[in-house]
């Protein structure tokens, strides 16, 4: 179990950050085994969604952006569909879960992805990355309103104004380019972390029954029709390369960063809190940025960076409320 001391006077107090990787209070896991199972499929959708962002704009180099993500969903769902039929995995089909695909196809896939693989032509990855980061902010807020037992209170509404400021900062740190390609797709991606924290919180509530590999497979083999005859209307294959950087790139986020990343991140849904998971989105940033200055050179304006530790700030003073409860149990 992971432990942060703070010391008070002559009192060690230890906050444990044990509940990020338990479902509720009230339901804590019991078994070690899951524990750690858990908290190494937390690091692994870290890690690897860090890394998308970077394998994304090295594959925009030589394929366009619909035609990237048709390629992507097709590849994830010729992996897991196998999975479904050999493993007999039942696919509702009730009117609920019909529901819940509908919403996981619009807003987890279909439209949040065309828009970041648009925005990656002219921004950074860096960038990009850390414009997602109002996502927990925005998980917080549906939480709010469709999960019961988890009430707005003070902690979290300063937080979400601190993420407020911080993602006004990351703006502010831009808009001397004056460019109106990269201003609209810096807009673009903030629509994303809007859509998609909904879709989590919807699939939280309703999606409990549903095997996560379904999730990967309906949701990504559902968007796979409207985004190829986006592509087809709209975009130009005169240009396209392949070449092994693109083809890696591919293959890369078809298999890693879509069926295996995808299935831990729907996986983790079901037993933890919908808000805890969204924490993965504070956690790319530092990897993608190292990522794209290692690889691509990619430089990072300083403002964006204390933008970032304000959205930080943001996060952690949202879950004041419990590292304070923790605190005055220690020290009574």
């Amino acid at each position: 179990m992971l432990l942060v001391t703070v010391i008070f006077g002559n009192r060690r107090i230890p906050f444990s950050l044990r509940p990020i990787f338990v479902p509720y209070a009230q339901n804590p896991m019991r078994s070690k085994n899951l524990q750690l199972t858990t908290q190494l499929a937390f690091v692994i959708v870290c890690l690897v969604w860090g890394s998308t962002w970077l394998a994304i704009k090295i594959g925009l180099s030589s394929v366009p952006p619909l035609l990237s993500i048709v390629l992507r969903f097709s590849i994830a769902v010729a992996v897991v569909f196998p999975i479904v039929r050999i493993q007999k995995i039942e696919i509702p089909r009730t009117r609920e879960a019909k529901r819940l695909y509908i919403n996981l196809i619009i807003f987890a896939f279909t439209i949040p992805f065309a828009l970041i693989y648009w925005a990656e032509q002219y921004i950074s990855s860096g960038l990009t990355s850390i414009l997602f980061t109002t996502y927990p902010f925005w998980v917080a807020i549906f939480s709010q309103m469709m999960l019961p037992g988890e009430p707005l209170n003070a902690f979290k509404i300063v937080g979400i104004v601190l993420g407020f400021v911080g993602t006004t900062i990351i703006f502010a740190g831009d808009l001397n380019l004056l460019d109106r390609s990269n201003m609209l797709a810096m807009f673009a991606v903030t629509v994303c972390p809007l859509m998609q924290a909904y879709s989590l919180v919807v699939t939280k509530k309703w999606g409990q029954p549903i095997h996560p590999f379904v999730f990967n497979l309906v949701g990504m083999g559902g968007s796979i029709l409207p985004l190829l005859a986006a592509s087809l209307l709209f975009e130009s294959y005169s240009n396209v390369e392949w070449n092994g950087a693109a083809i890696g790139s591919i293959l890369y986020l078809g298999i890693i960063g879509s069926v295996v990343v995808f299935a831990a991140y729907y996986w983790l849904l079901k037993r933890i809190e919908a808000v805890y998971l969204s924490l993965v989105s504070f956690v790319t940033p530092i990897i993608s940025v190292i990522l794209g200055t290692v690889f691509l050179h990619e430089s990072f304006e300083r403002t964006a960076l204390v933008g970032a530790a304000f959205v930080l700030a943001g996060i952690l003073v949202a879950h004041g409320r419990y590292f304070y409860r923790r605190g005055s149990e220690a020290i009574e």
